[in-house]
């Protein structure tokens, strides 16, 4: 079983829908698939999320429906004979609905009516559907709104567009899903630019952290960067902005490191930047160091 094949079964393993070989199948991918395991527990989390949106019936209606329904079928008449229905069927009628047969009709619309519900995020926060139509379930668009919202179109074997502000629990959960998703870079670049102005919250700063750490797409972690410019004193993000300045292969992202870092100038960075002297082969970053080490009374060289 393949990598995408196995992705394509995550919603029917969570719904309980694939037949016994074919979990077991999906089963044993996971067990040697790391890629396929986090992907996932991102699709149970996403449907952990949604799940907490949905609108909840009225405490009885399913037990009173139950009994008018019980109550409408004790009083339907018995069945026709097959005489009868052979000469209705060469009949014509045209009359209303008979009466006995309303309360049916009322309760296929609550019934109805009850289904759909569970189709439509409750109002937990600010958060709202501004469309559904023609459900995997996973975060396919995400872009700012009108007003300071956020328009994110979710995917769970129906697509639906929730629309609220980006400091909206669930809006704000949605995107920092959105962000780790494996499959779409373009995705994660506008989920990580919508979070960025949200980085006091613990949550986001994480994902903006992990963002620039993990991420593949060079555009990810320069979006990344500029989240955490206004936190660049925090011992956490430094610790993490000293690791991507000596390791990240993209030149533009170590360039937009350093300039963070040496923003604040710390005797213990001295020892990076001779390091990073010793391997780095861009002029400007190279410039920005011997600037930093000069400011700091520090030699270029270490000894």
């Amino acid at each position: 079983m393949t990598c995408e094949e196995t992705k394509r079964s995550f919603a029917l393993l969570l719904y309980g829908e694939l037949s016994f070989d074919e979990e077991e199948q999906v089963e044993s991918h996971l067990e040697g698939c790391d890629s396929c395991r986090r992907g996932l527990e991102l699709e149970r989390a996403m449907h952990e999320r949604l799940y907490e949106m949905e609108v909840r019936p009225p405490f009885g209606m399913v037990a009173r429906s139950r009994e008018q329904l019980r109550r409408t079928l004790a009083a339907a008449p018995a069945r026709e004979s097959l005489w009868q229905k052979l000469r209705n069927g060469f009949t014509i009628h045209v009359h209303p609905i008979p009466a006995g047969l309303q309360p049916v009709g009322a309760i296929a619309l609550i019934a109805m009516g009850f289904f759909a519900a569970r189709l439509i995020p409750g109002s937990k926060g600010n958060a709202g559907v501004a469309d559904m139509g023609p459900m995997t379930s996973r975060v396919r668009y995400v872009e700012p709104g009108k007003s300071g919202k956020v328009q994110v179109v979710v995917e769970d074997t129906r697509e639906r567009i929730l629309s609220g502000a980006v400091d909206d629990q669930n809006i704000q959960s949605l995107l920092l899903a959105a962000a780790r998703d494996p499959q779409d870079a373009g995705l994660r670049v506008d989920s990580v630019d919508l979070l960025k102005g949200s980085r006091e919250c613990p949550q986001v700063r994480d994902a903006l952290l992990n963002a620039l750490q993990h991420d593949s797409n060079p555009g990810v972690r320069l979006k990344a960067l500029e989240g955490l410019k206004n936190l660049s004193a925090d011992p956490q993000v430094r610790q993490v902005l000293t690791q991507v300045l000596l390791n990240d292969d993209n030149a533009g992202v170590r360039k937009e490191a350093i300039d963070l870092l040496i923003q604040h100038k710390e005797d213990r960075m001295v020892g990076v930047l001779q390091e990073l002297m010793r391997k780095e082969d861009n002029g400007y970053i190279r410039l920005r160091c011997q600037k930093a080490l000069h400011d700091m009374n520090a030699s270029v060289e270490t000894y």
